[in-house]
């Protein structure tokens, strides 16, 4: 009796492990998934990182900053639907006059380049201030019209943080 239980517990033990490996193996895939979709947006937008430079500041496409700035902002409400980022494509589609792809990709890589500036409310302040550099001041009303859309998708109602954000927004554009 002892042994039979033995070999019971060595073949739970055994399927636990081969679980486990089988889990991490479709982790690495999906984030090798991942991985070769911001590269895949890195090139279509022609994106390059330059040495000693934040990632942000290598950006040149006003489109790509845009997009960054609108899915940290929305990031900044908590968590974001698949409604929401549904939302915010077609945003970018309507307002920034971008394909369908092309503004999957931009989301996509400017996610990226808000986890490279180490979250939400870093990466937000960083794209808005590039997109000032970028399009002046005449970026402000079509941020402003790309953060509305995005605010529209949660039922209009604006988390504290974003309320911040927006505060951001007014003193990096001096308003």
């Amino acid at each position: 009796m002892p042994f039979l239980l033995g070999l019971l517990a060595l073949i739970g033990a055994a399927y636990f492990w081969a679980q486990r490996a089988r889990n991490a193996a479709d982790v690495t895939r999906e984030l090798a998934g991942v991985a070769s979709d911001v590269a895949a947006a890195a090139r279509r937008f022609g994106f390059r990182r330059r040495g000693n430079m934040h990632p942000v500041e290598s950006l040149d496409d006003a489109d790509v900053a845009y997009a960054g700035a609108a899915i940290a902002f929305l990031e900044l409400g908590g968590l974001p639907s698949a409604e929401a980022q549904d939302a915010l494509i077609r945003s970018l589609q309507s307002r920034r006059d971008m394909a369908h792809d092309k503004a999957q990709e931009a989301v996509i890589l400017g996610r990226w380049l808000v986890t490279e500036s180490q979250g939400a409310q870093p990466g937000f302040t960083r794209l808005v201030r590039k997109l000032q550099k970028m399009e002046g001041q005449g970026g402000f009303d079509a941020l402003m019209l790309l953060l509305r859309d995005v605010v529209d998708a949660h039922a209009g109602v604006m988390s504290p943080q974003q309320g911040d954000a927006l505060d951001e927004v007014k003193y990096i554009y001096k308003l």
